[in-house]
């Protein structure tokens, strides 16, 4: 991984942090926007607040700190050629829409397909989480611990969201499978949908680990990068080292790590 060196990393958090700041207040009053355009199957959907939000963050970065940005609904450079930002304006939109409070804003720097900064908003909780990459993970400006080996069966552990009928690199099935795998070893399993919050919960040690079957790098960069600065260990499901081309993302408290891959790979995979 490299980072330009003319780049001072403490300067561009704080800059980052600004931006998100500047519009954490229209984020809060646009709770329950109702779906403005579809994406793709599933459901899926975005607001115009997502769109009016992107614009918004992406134009005041670009001002602010010279450095391209590549955002969930408009797209932008490559996500893994240099330095990037990569911005979800409204993580957990179904949440947002349906004035479900678990949902926020996500913005990562990422250089060579490696994060480098996450932060993760989330204004109707009064929490926000920003970390470089070599720690700590600070909430609302106090350095939070690291993250301390724990065992599963000590563990609350997130969950992402599925349709147990979906195919898929990660069959919905195999996704029950799963589940009902880890439900016989943790002490309890939760599913906010959203993979922000999951992955910010685990970075302060809230929950201790999170699973998602999801790839898209707004998703999953700001997490990893947070997950990471905890002294957390983060992989995609097959245990393969995280990049921000990896198809799935699991984060996770030491220890824990180690036992959630192994629960995954028990259960026969079939497309």
């Amino acid at each position: 991984m490299s980072v330009r060196p003319d780049l001072d990393t403490a300067q561009l958090l704080d800059d980052a942090a600004a931006v998100l700041d500047s519009v954490a207040a229209r984020f809060i009053d646009g709770l329950g926007a109702p779906s403005a355009v579809t994406k793709g199957g599933g459901g899926d959907f975005a607001t115009e607040l997502d769109l009016e939000l992107e614009r918004i963050i992406a134009a005041e970065l670009r001002e602010r700190t010279g450095i391209g940005v590549h955002g969930e609904e408009f797209g932008g450079p490559p996500v893994d050629e240099g330095s990037v930002w990569i911005v979800d304006p409204i993580d957990g939109t179904f949440n947002y829409s349906a004035g479900l409070q678990i949902t926020g804003m996500l913005l990562a720097l990422v250089s060579d397909g490696q994060p480098v900064l996450g932060l993760t908003w989330l204004p109707l909780n009064n929490l926000r989480y920003q970390a470089h990459v070599d720690g700590p993970v600070y909430c609302n400006g106090e350095a939070l611990p690291r993250l301390s080996p724990v065992a599963l069966r000590d563990s609350m552990i997130g969950y992402g969201a599925f349709n147990a009928a979906a195919g898929g690199r990660y069959p919905g099935q195999w996704r029950v499978n799963v589940l009902g795998e880890l439900s016989k070893q943790v002490s309890r399993i939760r599913m906010f949908g959203s993979t922000g919050v999951d992955m910010a919960y685990t970075a302060a040690g809230t929950i201790s680990g999170a699973i998602t079957f999801g790839g898209h790098p707004w998703d999953n960069a700001p997490g990893a990068a947070l997950v990471r600065a905890a002294g957390g260990v983060i992989s995609d499901v097959d245990g393969n080292p995280w990049t921000v081309n990896s198809p799935s993302l699991v984060a996770a408290a030491p220890g824990v790590h180690e036992e959630l891959i192994s629960i995954l790979a028990s259960q026969e995979r079939t497309r």
